[in-house]
């Protein structure tokens, strides 16, 4: 018995040992490097001076780092939970087709999540502008003329929230559809039997059925939205740069352009300090919705 125990422990090490060596090439190694990188003044590559915790100090001081910081945290602010809340009204409406009609209709929602954030950008920036735009139609009676939104400062989170959601949400949409389909249909029928009314239906059954479905959402919107960086750094192009400024893009900033690889690798340790600190907290509010 004994033996046999030790030959599945065994077996077991052996099976995990592949994943464990390339989780800690891959991500340990490479996380211990980039917090031995923050405490150096040194550029991207090459040798550097120990600078102790002074990158963190200036990290502190910097107001750009500030502005990058509210930026990131008002772009998740008009995404993470908006942009979930879009995604389970779609897959409702789209989990009550049938047929070849409901699969035209779900690949015109995942349509916009292949595309590459090159042809995104061509496209918004081309509904956006401000001599033909055709979204100017819809801007111009709201507020009277036409609004480059591009460098126009309160308009440009909104819109690159907006942007993103219509980009990413096609993802989103398919998780709530399978977790619908995976609700009996013996539920509801019994739930119809009893005169349940749709509003009760939904609170009642479909909605704590797939709260799991959501809390993944919810996390794998926070984590890709706290790293925002591709349509903020082509759609602030030309413009005012530092006051739409996110954090990813900061790193960028430092690391590529200014060669400063010291204070770049500081900007991604508050990063992922902040990411994984938020992934903590939204999961144990979920446990603690759960078990309520």
């Amino acid at each position: 018995m004994l033996k046999t125990r030790k030959n599945e422990i065994f077996a077991a090490l052996v099976l995990i040992a592949p994943f464990v060596a390339l989780y800690g090439w891959m991500f340990i190694y490479p996380t211990i490097q980039m917090v031995h990188l923050s405490l150096m003044n040194a550029p991207l590559i090459g040798e550097g001076t120990w600078a102790g915790l002074k990158n963190y100090q200036r990290l502190f001081n910097d107001r750009i780092f500030r502005v990058a910081v509210w930026n990131t945290a008002y772009f998740v602010i008009l995404t993470v939970v908006p942009g979930t809340a879009v995604a389970l009204a779609i897959a409702l409406m789209v989990s009550r087709l049938n047929g070849w009609f409901q699969s035209i209709i779900l690949a015109m929602f995942f349509l916009p999540y292949v595309l590459p954030v090159s042809v995104v950008y061509i496209l918004w920036d081309w509904l956006f502008n401000v001599q033909f735009g055709v979204l100017q139609n819809v801007i111009q009676p709201i507020v009277g003329h036409p609004v480059n939104v591009r460098r126009t400062i309160p308009w440009f989170m909104p819109t690159m929230a907006i942007i993103t959601i219509w980009w990413t949400n096609g993802f989103s949409i398919l998780l709530f559809l399978a977790g619908l389909r995976n609700i009996s249909r013996e539920i509801y029928e019994a739930a119809e039997l009893d005169g349940a009314s749709r509003v009760q239906v939904f609170f009642r059954i479909t909605w704590p059925l797939i709260w799991p479905v959501t809390v993944l959402c919810l996390t794998i919107q926070l984590i890709l939205q706290l790293k925002i960086f591709d349509q903020v750094y082509l759609f602030s192009r030309g413009g005012r740069t530092q006051a739409t400024m996110v954090l990813v893009q900061y790193i960028f900033e430092q690391a590529f352009q200014k060669n400063n690889g010291g204070y770049a690798a500081t900007i991604a340790v508050a990063l992922f300090i902040i990411v994984v600190a938020f992934s903590v907290l939204q999961f144990q509010a979920a446990r603690i919705r759960r078990a309520t």
